[in-house]
């Protein structure tokens, strides 16, 4: 589906930001990308999708080297590639439904989109996409009316308007509280296993990252460390990702705050009997 070859990033400081990263992503298959801050997991990202020119290196989407596009090419093959950003990318004062529709932007005349006149069919699979997403009654609102898990819900839905054949997350929960940050990546990998969708997310939390991931690499200082399943996440791969730390520790802070998240839940289920 997606193969990487020798990408590198090298900016006009010198500086390596990703250094000959080679890996292939099958169809359906969800990666989580880790490490430290500047390890370049948001360059990976954003070279994949040419947000960020790479230096050197092939990004093979299916048959296409969208290294070697023009704008014009390039315009079209970013189409199949959905894009959900940390900072959710939302045109605030524009209403839900009319962010969800700015998915198809790609698919459109310029008067269709200036004019805000839509297809109906992309108007009905705009309002299925919300309902997915659990949006259907926000329609309406404003975005900047919108709770912070509730506008990346928005971009999930807005992403998946493309229709793409891969879908890149840039650290969907930097922004989010734990519980929501949870419900926000349950509703990701499920909605990827739904369509059988690739996907390549950027996350900062490992515990979260082993239990909703089916594939972990790990990078740092713009190396590709490891390539893995989060079973075999251990303190020493950590280690090697991050450094020394107590990761028996962390593990038992996180376990502890799930079970008090999990508290909570089962009280309130009780007070709505």
């Amino acid at each position: 589906m997606l193969h990487l070859e020798g990408l590198s990033k090298t900016y006009k400081t010198g500086d390596a930001a990703l250094s000959d990263a080679t890996l292939d992503v099958p169809k359906g298959q969800i990666i989580g990308l880790i490490g430290p801050s500047g390890a370049g997991k948001s360059t990976l990202i954003r070279c994949i999708n040419r947000l960020v020119e790479p230096t050197a290196g092939k990004i093979m989407l299916g048959d296409v080297d969208l290294v070697k596009l023009g704008k014009t090419e390039l315009r079209h093959q970013r189409r199949r590639i959905g894009m959900i950003f940390q900072e959710y990318a939302l045109v605030e004062r524009l209403t839900v439904m009319e962010n969800v529709l700015s998915g198809r932007l790609g698919y459109v005349p310029f008067w269709r989109s200036f004019l805000r006149k839509y297809p109906p069919q992309d108007i009905q699979n705009a309002y299925r996409l919300l309902d997915r997403v659990g949006l259907m009654h926000q329609a309406d609102k404003r975005a900047d009316a919108l709770s912070g898990g509730q506008r990346q819900r928005v971009g999930i839905a807005r992403a998946l308007a493309q229709e793409p054949e891969l879908l890149l997350v840039d650290e969907p929960t930097a922004s989010l509280d734990p519980k929501t940050s949870r419900q926000i990546m349950r509703l990701l990998t499920e909605i990827c296993e739904e369509r059988g969708l690739p996907a390549i997310v950027n996350i900062h939390d490992v515990p979260l990252a082993q239990q909703f991931m089916q594939r972990i690499i790990g990078l740092n200082s713009g190396r590709i460390v490891f390539d893995g399943s989060p079973e075999e996440l251990s303190d020493d791969v950590l280690t090697t990702i991050y450094g020394a730390e107590d990761w028996h520790a962390m593990r038992k802070g996180d376990e502890e705050q799930t079970q008090a998240e999990a508290d909570a839940r089962d009280r309130m289920a009780a007070l709505a009997r």
